[in-house]
């Protein structure tokens, strides 16, 4: 008999042609590893490469030269890789175009469908590998608004493409649209995503799986079509000078989201919001220790008192001369369980270089 444990575990277990608050969860992880010590509070805030992640309005504040960045990151014990790279610059005194990358997968994945042979004889010369992946493609516009002072907005078009080894795979499209206004030293932002509904059409590959699904029982799907429905973010933050050598910058954020009541600090039949909070702290703008607190986890113990559980985390930043880089201790205390994460990742802005 044939054995097909791992591959039916990575299988998109959905209803396809529903709307599912879970689809395309990867690009719900987050890029830059100052947004991950700052707990995802950035959507006010966020003014270089990164915003076409978090919010395309602040790529608008990108006037001068081009920008880059790259960050990698591993989870579950190194099994499943996460990478970004990131490009952006102004078209003219007002616009900035942006181009993202992100890959979310794990490699090597043992493949033993064919573990047995038709004598009912254990083969692992028979196991082959595989990997499963998500990419986004991820272009952006940003500009500055030419009535209201202050006031920037811009979007994002995703190509999303994933797979599951010669077993299936989906590609979708999506949209994005972000606004930003600052008044004094006061910032405000807000990020819709996937306004019209991010969509995945997957192609399952039945001749492959359909003697193993007749053996487990399982029916193959009928339908191809996964939705992703809106959610959205926004932001207020403030920046104090507090004196010629120190700055603060603190961010208050939240995430609302429509697919369902979730064990988040707020739920409801309506929605649900998850708020977070993150602050950073500057010497010369040159060293950053950042922290921030969010991902508020409702549950509930054996007994049924309800307990919440927050998400502590932390970072430090260094710039010089046009390259940032960054550090985040994540997932501390996470109330999964989940083992704490390293994220890495470096910004170039060629503007600073320039002028240094």
């Amino acid at each position: 008999m044939k054995h097909l444990a791992p591959l039916l575990f990575l299988l998109p277990a959905l209803a396809f042609g529903q709307a599912r608050k879970y689809s395309n969860e990867f690009l719900n992880i987050g890029v830059d590893a100052k947004a991950f010590a700052m707990s995802n509070a950035v959507i006010a805030s966020v003014n270089d490469v990164t915003a076409a992640y978090w919010n395309p309005a602040g790529l608008a504040n990108i006037t001068d030269s081009w920008q880059g960045a790259a960050m990698h990151a591993e989870y579950f014990a190194s099994i499943a890789q996460y990478d970004y790279i990131g490009f952006a610059a102004p078209i003219d005194d007002k616009s900035t175009i942006g181009i993202s990358f992100i890959r979310f997968g794990v490699d090597d994945i043992l493949n033993t469908t064919e573990l047995i042979d038709n004598n009912g004889d254990v083969d692992y010369d028979r196991i082959s590998k595989f990997s499963t992946a998500d990419y986004a493609l991820i272009g952006s516009y940003a500009r500055k608004s030419e009535k209201i002072e202050n006031l920037s907005y811009g979007g994002n078009v995703k190509i999303i493409y994933r797979h599951i080894g010669k077993f299936a795979s989906a590609i979708g499209f999506g949209f994005d649209l972000g606004a930003q206004y600052k008044i004094n030293k006061w910032e405000f932002g807000a990020n819709l995503r996937d306004v019209t509904s991010t969509f995945n059409a997957w192609n399952i590959n039945t001749e492959e799986l359909e003697d193993v699904f007749q053996q487990t029982g399982n029916e193959l799907p009928t339908e191809n079509l996964e939705l992703t429905i809106p959610s959205l973010l926004i932001g207020v933050g403030r920046q104090f000078q507090l004196n010629e050598n120190y700055s603060l910058r603190t961010e208050v954020s939240a995430a609302f989201t429509f697919g369902g009541r979730e064990n988040t600090l707020v739920s409801a039949d309506f929605g649900n919001i998850n708020p977070n909070f993150g602050v950073e702290v500057g010497y010369r703008n040159f060293v950053f220790l950042r922290g921030g607190v969010g991902n508020v986890v409702r549950a509930k113990e054996f007994t049924g008192a309800t307990y919440y559980n927050v998400q502590p985390n932390m970072g430090i930043g260094f710039k010089y001369r046009g390259i940032s880089i960054d550090y985040a201790l994540s997932n501390i205390g996470s109330a999964s369980g989940t083992l704490y994460s390293n994220i890495f990742s470096v910004k170039f802005n060629f503007a600073d270089f320039k002028s240094s």
